[in-house]
C-alpha cells in the first residue's frame, strides 16, 4: 500500500515519496523491518523517534509519527539516508494505528470476531467458545491472555490484548488460514490504549466488573467507562450482556448497540436454569431451551458457559445445532481452576486435590473458594498480590480468602518492584480485618514467603479429602521479583509435589 493511500485512516503531512509503499505496520523498534511502517509513537518514558535513525541506517524508510517524533528524527539522522525516508506526520499517531493497520493488512474484511470483556472469567469464556465453535465443525482463533491459537496452533501472547500492529497481522494470518471465526479477550487497556481500533466485532460479550487495574484507571467508574466503549457501533454490531451484578445491569443501560441480557431470574431476556453444584443447565434463549453442560468446575463456570453459548447464537448459530453439542463439547483452560494430579488416580488414594487458578482479585477468589467447598473436608488457599499493580485490592483479597477457606497460606506472587513483606501485610490486614467481624472461616494463617517452599510444605501435610487452590498465577510461566523475571509455573511446581508426597507415601515416609 502506497503511503498516500494511508491519508483517510490518517489525516496528516506527507514527507517525501507519498508513493513509497509499505507490506506491514509495527511499533517494536526491536522487530520492524525495512518495508515496514515503523510507528514512532510517545510513549511515558521515551519517545520512540528516538530509535529512528539507527532503524532508518539499517534500511527501515517508511515512519507514522507525531511533530515532536519527526522534529527529532530530522535533528539526529543522517541528511543523505533522511532522504530516502517518507514519513506520515499526524497530531496523535496511536489514535490512529489501529486504522493504519487495517488498511495496510487488509483487515477490514476479517473472520468473524466476537469479543468478550470484563474483570474474571474472559480467558476461559472464549476458550469455551471456541470449543463450541470446533465441536460446530468450524475452525476459529483465539487471541488473549494465555495464547493464540490460529486453527490450534499457539503462539504466546505478551498482553491480553496485542497492539494494533500486531493484532491486524493476526487477522490477516487467520483470514489467510481460511478461519471462520475469531474469538478474542478486549481489556480495558486495550480500549483505553487504542489497541483494538479498526477492529469491529459482530458480537461483543460483558461477564462482569470487580476491582483490578485501579492503578491504571483510578476509579471504578473509570475501570467501567473503558470497557463500555466496546459495546458502542464503533466497535461492536451486538452485545450479550450478564446482569448478575450492578456493574452488568450498568452496561446493559449504557450500550448503544443491541442487548441481550443474560442472567439467572426473570429481568433477564435469556435466563440460565441451574441448581447449584452441578455441570447441566439449560439456557432460556431466543424463543427455545438449549441444553448445555459446563466442561469446567464451578457454579461461575455455568454462566461463563451460557455466556459463550449466548454469543454464538446471537451471531447466528441455530438453537438445534448449539443444543446437539452443548452437552458434550469439550473445553480445557490453563491455569484456570485446572485441576493438577501426579499421573495417577492419586487425589482419591493418597493426597489432596490441587487445583490451579488465575483467580487474583477479591471477587474471583471469593468465587473460586465458593466452587470449590461442597465436595471438599478442608479448604486451603495459597496465594499473594501482584506488586506495582493495583494495591487497593489486597485488603479485600485477605478478606475474601478469610470468608471462604479454612487455611491461608500466606505467599508471594510476582512482587515486582514493591517490598514483598508489606504486599503480605497488606493482604492480613485484610484477613485480620476480617477475623475480627467474628464470621471469618479461616482456622488457621501461615505465612512462607517463597511461593514454591509454600507450594511443597502445603501439599506435603494435606489430609486426604483436602482441596489446595493454588491462586494468582494459574498459566504464567515466570516469576517477577525485583524486577528479574525467574523460571516459575505453579502447575509444574503443584505437580512436581504431587508426585513427591506420592512418592514419599509409597514408601511409607507420608500418612496419608
Amino acid at each position: 500500500m502506497r503511503i498516500s493511500q494511508l491519508l483517510p485512516a490518517a489525516p496528516g503531512t506527507i514527507h517525501g515519496d507519498p508513493d513509497a509503499e509499505v507490506s506491514g505496520v509495527s511499533h517494536d523498534s526491536r522487530t520492524v523491518t525495512a518495508g515496514q511502517l515503523y510507528a514512532a509513537l510517545p510513549g511515558a518514558n521515551v519517545h520512540g523517534a528516538k530509535f529512528a535513525p539507527a532503524l532508518i541506517a539499517q534500511g527501515v524508510s517508511a515512519i507514522l509519527t507525531d511533530p515532536r517524533g519527526w522534529d527529532m528524527i530530522t535533528a539526529a539522522a543522517d541528511e543523505s539516508a533522511l532522504a530516502e525516508v517518507t514519513a506520515l506526520v499526524v497530531d496523535d499517531p496511536r489514535a490512529v494505528l489501529g486504522a493504519v493497520s487495517a488498511a495496510v493488512y487488509g483487515t477490514t474484511d476479517t473472520p468473524e470476531l466476537l469479543g468478550v470483556t470484563g474483570t474474571n472469567g474472559k480467558t476461559t469464556t472464549t476458550y469455551l467458545m471456541a470449543g463450541l465453535i470446533e465441536a460446530l465443525g468450524r475452525r476459529t482463533g483465539v487471541i488473549g491472555t494465555v495464547a493464540t491459537l490460529i486453527d490450534g496452533e499457539a503462539v504466546p501472547s505478551v498482553r491480553t490484548t496485542p497492539e494494533a500492529p500486531e493484532l491486524h497481522a493476526l487477522f490477516a494470518r487467520m483470514r489467510r488460514a481460511a478461519l471462520d471465526t475469531c474469538v478474542m479477550e478486549v481489556s480495558s487497556h486495550a480500549l483505553a490504549q487504542h489497541r483494538v481500533d479498526g477492529a469491529h466485532f459482530a458480537v461483543s460479550g460483558f461477564t462482569n466488573l470487580s476491582q483490578d487495574h485501579l492503578d491504571f484507571h483510578h476509579s471504578m467508574d473509570e475501570y467501567f467507562d473503558a470497557k463500555a466503549q466496546l459495546f458502542t457501533p464503533s466497535f461492536s454490531d451486538s452485545a450479550v450482556i450478564v446482569v448478575e451484578d450492578e456493574w452488568g445491569e450498568r452496561m446493559a443501560a449504557a450500550a448503544s448497540v443491541p442487548v441481550r441480557t443474560l442472567g439467572r431470574d426473570d429481568r433477564s431476556e435469556w435466563r440460565i436454569e441451574h441448581t447449584p453444584g452441578e455441570s447441566d443447565f439449560a439456557l432460556h434463549a431466543a424463543g427455545t431451551t438449549i441444553p448445555l453442560r459446563s466442561p469446567l468446575p464451578g457454579d461461575f463456570n455455568v454462566t461463563n458457559t451460557a455466556l459463550a453459548a449466548s454469543m454464538l447464537l446471537e451471531a447466528g448459530t441455530s438453537p438445534e445445532d448449539l443444543s446437539a453439542v452443548g452437552r458434550s463439547f469439550t473445553a480445557s483452560v490453563p491455569g484456570r481452576m485446572e485441576v493438577i494430579s501426579a499421573g495417577h488416580d492419586f487425589q482419591s488414594a493418597q493426597g489432596p486435590r490441587a487445583i490451579v487458578d488465575y483467580s487474583h482479585t477479591p471477587d474471583a477468589i471469593e468465587k473460586a473458594l465458593a466452587s470449590l467447598d461442597a465436595d471438599s473436608d478442608e479448604l486451603v488457599i495459597v496465594f499473594g498480590a501482584g506488586g506495582d499493580r493495583d494495591p487497593g485490592k489486597r485488603f479485600g483479597m485477605g478478606r475474601a480468602a478469610a470468608r471462604g477457606a479454612d487455611v491461608i497460606v500466606l505467599t508471594d506472587d510476582n512482587p515486582r518492584t514493591e517490598d514483598p513483606d508489606a504486599i503480605r501485610a497488606a493482604i492480613r490486614e485484610g484477613i485480620e480485618a476480617e477475623i475480627a467481624t467474628g464470621s471469618a472461616r479461616v482456622r488457621r494463617v501461615v505465612e512462607v514467603a517463597d511461593r514454591g517452599a509454600a507450594i511443597d510444605e502445603t501439599l506435603a501435610s494435606a489430609r486426604v479429602g483436602t482441596t489446595v487452590l493454588i491462586a494468582g498465577k494459574g498459566h504464567e510461566t515466570g516469576q517477577d521479583t525485583g524486577g528479574v523475571v525467574t523460571e516459575f509455573d505453579d502447575r509444574e511446581r503443584t505437580r512436581s509435589a504431587l508426585c513427591a508426597r506420592l512418592e514419599g507415601a509409597e514408601t511409607g515416609k507420608v500418612q496419608s
